[in-house]
């Protein structure tokens, strides 16, 4: 490959080896990601689209200003998001207790359809651990540096705060392990890795296998680039830095809140069945008044029902999403390093290799040109994943969004039909009442 053409920059407008002092991928358009929205300053997470910046008249109108069309141009180019180009299905269910001597541990069931022919089966069923799960990811982060690996759910969970063998944190951890692995599984590069493959087909994984390969995973590149300090991060990929901060500290805040929202909920909802057995109570005493306060009585009762539904949906629904959400940008930031730190070692090597031409003229290495091809790789696997993760994200928060406005909904509805029921029955208690004076 010529120094001066490197491979894949022709075309792309990116500057020759001989201008290198200037960062790579300078002259592309930065990703914009600064919106203000309700005179807020703060950068918005719109990725530039124009925003109406007026108060929505109505839920419709501020759903279009959350940029959750059915028609988003990325999400219709999203083709690996349809079922008719997936050629493998999993699925993660049927978690089972297991009850040793030693240790006491879930396992999930994982079923795999496929049609491709590295796959010796069209289907499996295996059981895995979480810890299984956690060495996929552990694998693929190894053999797929330059590529975003979706994130698991937390692994250590507070003793005393949250019991790991409940019925609710065994199946929030399932749907949890269910995504990530539907997510490797519809990549089209990560699908195809081979620790995938024994993760799905294997009876028993070796993985012992290859573990000593794993504490030196970038030390060649750390050690190259820790003398070495980034000249400049592309502008292109500053902007994801600065995007991703900003969306780390809106989930951080919204998650704050809804935690808040779901203790003052539980303590409303404790007073509220405290406040329904008075009337119960009362009813009891109160022949002339029973049947009224009964039924205030079933009234308090439905919307304890209708909370309580509520706060579960956020509990199980909603909070895993924000979740999941703030560990997804914490692997982004981090495959974000690793590209900062091959550009690093590019750019101390070809230093250093124009200092040796300048001294006594010898060619440029082999080893520059394949950094620089390691530089441009990364650029274009981490530019791909990118545009695949905000496409993801706009389908995740839609549903998620859409689904929170019909449960909040759904819940106001039962409340509301519950206290108009009373209505009727005070109604024809009163008009009892004046057919029974009038008699």
């Amino acid at each position: 490959m010529s120094v001066g053409a490197p491979r894949g920059l022709a075309s792309s407008g990116q500057k020759p080896i001989a201008e290198i002092l200037h960062p790579l991928s300078a002259a592309e358009e930065p990703l914009s990601v600064t919106v203000n929205v309700g005179g807020d300053k703060e950068a918005g997470l719109t990725n530039g689209t124009p925003v109406d910046t007026s108060s929505p008249a109505s839920a419709s109108s501020l759903f279009n200003r959350l940029q959750l069309d059915d028609d988003l141009e990325a999400d219709v180019r999203d083709l690996y998001a349809s079922t008719e180009t997936r050629d493998l299905f999993v699925t993660v269910d049927d978690p089972k207790k297991h009850v040793s001597t030693m240790e006491t541990y879930i396992t999930y069931r994982v079923s795999t359809k496929t049609t491709r022919i590295e796959f010796d089966l069209p289907e499996y069923c295996v059981r895995r651990r979480y810890q299984d799960f956690d060495w996929l990811r552990t694998k693929l982060e190894d053999s797929q540096p330059t590529h975003l690996i979706p994130p698991l759910p937390e692994k250590f969970v507070m003793k005393g705060v949250v019991d790991r063998f409940s019925e609710e944190f065994v199946e929030t951890r399932m749907k949890a392990l269910d995504k990530f692995l539907k997510r490797v599984a519809d990549h089209p590069v990560l699908s195809f890795n081979p620790h995938l493959n024994a993760f799905l087909s294997a009876k028993d994984l070796n993985k012992r296998q290859g573990l000593a390969l794993l504490t030196k995973v970038g030390e060649s590149v750390k050690h190259v680039a820790g003398g070495y300090k980034l000249r400049a991060r592309p502008a292109e990929f500053c902007a994801m830095g600065e995007y991703l901060d900003t969306f780390t500290q809106k989930l951080g805040t919204i998650d704050r809140i809804a935690q808040r929202i779901l203790k003052e909920q539980s303590e409303y909802l404790t007073e509220l069945r405290e406040y329904g057995t008075v009337y119960s109570n009362w009813a009891a005493s109160e022949d002339e008044l029973q049947r009224p306060l009964e039924g205030v009585a079933g009234c308090v009762t439905t919307c304890c029902g209708a909370l309580d539904e509520q706060s579960e949906n956020m509990s199980q629904d909603f909070l895993p999403v924000l979740r999941e959400y703030i560990l997804y940008i914490e692997s982004m930031k981090n495959v974000l390093r690793k590209r900062d730190q091959t550009q690093a070692e590019y750019e101390g090597r070809l230093e250093a290799a124009i200092l040796r031409k300048q001294e006594d003229r010898t060619p440029m290495p082999v080893e520059v040109e394949k950094c620089q091809d390691k530089v441009e790789c990364f650029n274009a696997d981490l530019k791909a994943d990118w545009e695949r993760w905000q496409s993801n994200k706009r389908q995740d928060f839609k549903q998620l969004l859409t689904g929170m406005a019909d449960k909040n909904i759904n819940h106001y509805e039962k409340c509301q039909a519950a206290w108009e029921s009373l209505i009727t029955l005070l109604q024809d208690k009163q008009t009892e009442d004046k057919t029974s004076e009038t008699n």
